[in-house]
């Protein structure tokens, strides 16, 4: 599985956990959402007004460790 902007939140954080810790310090509360399944990374950003770019970047850094 690689990281996609349609990946849904969930698959994103379980597939990669490190990736929470990104989540949180970009004050989007998906951590436990029931919406988490079914919001792609790009829904996320959009509801959070986030740019998606620079969280994208932040992903990437935490997946890489």
């Amino acid at each position: 599985m690689t990281l996609c902007d349609d990946l849904p939140v969930d698959d994103l954080m379980r597939r990669w956990p490190a990736t929470i810790r990104t989540f949180l310090d970009f004050r989007m509360q998906c951590c436990g959402c029931p919406i988490a399944a079914f919001h792609t990374m790009k829904d996320a950003c959009r509801e959070h007004g986030v740019d998606r770019a620079a969280f994208r970047a932040a992903l990437e850094g935490a997946i890489a460790g």
